[in-house]
């Protein structure tokens, strides 16, 4: 079986992360594999030795669908049986599973386009995930809160979409004494640091970082002077965030770091992950990975967050842009000590039970032969 994965953007993310995992997993497991994305991107450059058959076109010159970019598309798309297409922002007039399943049908190709999304955005619209009745085509959810807004506001049959967790890899996110040396030298911090806060991701207006900076001042000036938030990421408002760290008088309670694309490292170094998003949140592959290496999270209540966080059992959830009820989580669970190391526990158990990446492979895996015996005795 050859398997396609068609990812439209340069940047790099949770997502791209996965799709470079999932590409070697399935190489692994004797599968064919084919990547379509945007030269020059961080994905490209990921898998260029991996063994996949890449594909590559111009990102800013594709918008104009022009015919050197359809046969660049139906070229790879010609390789797959089955094509999964991450369901990203549009452009212009132009976006990815639209385009891919113009290709296929334009070509007469068997391949069967998969959209798949963990996000929703209300603006987005149905074609996104049902681009062409024409084509062979389901939808992934890798939430279930997404499974269910697809079919409710979209009315897109149950039957075509698969809900299907992207997990965590359990081995590699696990905390050693080894792993926690190395991150005391990768990420240094003021000595005093207690307790440590992390906010992994993007810098971007949807991430709520400023609620989490008016949570940070309270308790520093509070109950909590030696608090301390590492920022890990990059993105737009980086330099905004920079400049309001100062404005707040918090630039000795937080640290700016780069993206990695090793985390496990800076989950080492943290007593709580906090995600403060104000929208746009599928399950964030940020929260899993916490809960793996025994940190356990305080998050916004939003979009498939309550499919991994048990409230109260493997992390606390606030609803979004509360700074006031986000410093109160934070505080709740730093002081009760007993209540915490439990939690700490319970995170991981909750992972290694329902969030195995290696079990999960195995099963996006046994979802595209069950299509392809399907298309095969259509």
């Amino acid at each position: 079986m050859n398997i396609g994965f068609i990812e439209d953007t340069p940047l790099h993310g949770g997502t791209q992360i996965w799709v470079t995992e999932a590409l070697h997993a399935f190489l692994d497991r004797g599968q064919d594999v084919t990547l379509l994305a945007p030269e020059g991107s961080w994905l490209v450059k990921q898998c260029a030795d991996s063994g996949a058959r890449i594909f590559t076109y111009d990102w800013d010159e594709v918008v104009h669908q022009r015919d050197e970019d359809i046969q660049i598309w139906t070229e790879a798309l010609r390789q797959c049986d089955v094509a999964v297409c991450t369901v990203h922002p549009p452009r212009a007039n132009f976006h990815c599973s639209v385009f891919a399943a113009r290709c296929i049908a334009a070509a007469g190709l068997q391949t069967h386009l998969i959209p798949k999304t963990g996000t929703i955005v209300p603006s987005y619209e149905r074609r996104f995930y049902c681009p062409n009745e024409a084509i062979n085509s389901s939808v992934i959810a890798i939430a279930d809160f997404t499974r269910q807004y697809l079919i409710e506001t979209y009315e897109i049959p149950a039957e075509s979409i698969a809900l299907i967790y992207q997990g965590v890899d359990i081995q590699r996110f696990r905390s050693t004494a080894e792993g926690k040396k190395a991150a005391e030298q990768r990420y240094v911090l003021p000595d005093n640091a207690n307790p440590v806060l992390g906010s992994v991701g993007s810098f971007e207006h949807r991430k709520g970082h400023p609620v989490l900076f008016e949570a940070l001042r309270g308790l520093a000036d509070g109950p909590l002077p030696n608090i301390h938030l590492m920022l890990v990421g990059d993105g737009p408002d980086e330099a905004s965030l920079n400049d309001l760290a100062g404005e707040l008088g918090l630039k000795d309670h937080i640290s700016f770091f780069p993206f990695t694309s090793e985390p496990s490292y800076v989950f080492e170094r943290l007593d709580i992950t906090v995600l403060p998003s104000l929208y746009k949140e599928g399950l964030p592959n940020v929260l899993q990975e916490s809960m793996a290496m025994n940190v356990p999270v305080i998050s916004s209540r939003l979009g498939g967050v309550s499919e991994v966080v048990l409230d109260g059992q493997t992390g606390t959830m606030v609803e979004p842009g509360k700074s006031e009820q986000l410093a109160n989580a934070i505080l709740d669970l730093w002081t009760d000590q007993k209540a915490y190391r439990k939690m700490c526990v319970q995170a991981r158990s909750r992972i290694v039970e329902r969030f195995n990446k290696k079990n999960q492979f195995g099963k996006f895996l046994e979802h595209f032969r069950s299509i392809i015996g399907e298309q095969h005795d259509s």
